[in-house]
């Protein structure tokens, strides 16, 4: 997929992507490995605060926990896009595995994910389908209710 391609979709969408955030622990925020590039979990971060905090179906909406994916996914972006000088070379995603803190009784995670992989196809076209992972959680790091990772393949 162009370059091009990609930045005018995500401005299309009207998204500006962040300065990627430097990692909180010891671990690198992305790796390349051949053809791939992995991310490190990212979570809901805006100007360095989480968007919302807490467990879905408990202190946040649905709603509010796919607003938390989009952001997250965003985030993982940002990251790929300084891995690749700009997307340069990005060929398309290849697998997401994504995390949900959950109140007991919610079900939903992959509803909670879609909204993270609807942003994957509108930027990537059809280049962004993937294979997925959706997991129910009781915790997540810094009480975020939404953390991904996400397996890109480049040039």
């Amino acid at each position: 997929m162009a370059k091009t391609a990609i930045l005018e979709r995500l401005k299309g969408l009207g998204i500006e992507l962040p300065e990627p955030s430097a990692p909180v622990g010891a671990y690198v925020p992305y790796k390349r490995i051949g053809d791939t590039i992995w991310t490190s979990g990212q979570i809901p971060m805006r100007d360095g605060k989480l968007l919302y905090e807490g467990k879905v179906g408990a202190e946040l909406s649905l709603e509010q926990a796919q607003e938390c994916a989009r952001l997250a996914t965003v985030n993982a972006l940002a990251w790929l896009s300084y891995a690749t000088n700009g997307f340069e070379g990005v060929q398309g995603v290849l697998r997401m595995n994504g995390y949900v803190a959950s109140a007991e009784g919610f079900f939903d995670q992959a509803r909670v994910l879609n909204a993270a992989s609807e942003l994957l196809g509108q930027v990537f076209g059809p280049d962004g389908k993937h294979t997925r992972v959706a997991v129910g959680v009781p915790m997540l790091p810094l009480d975020s209710p939404v953390e991904l990772d996400l397996v890109f393949q480049v040039e």
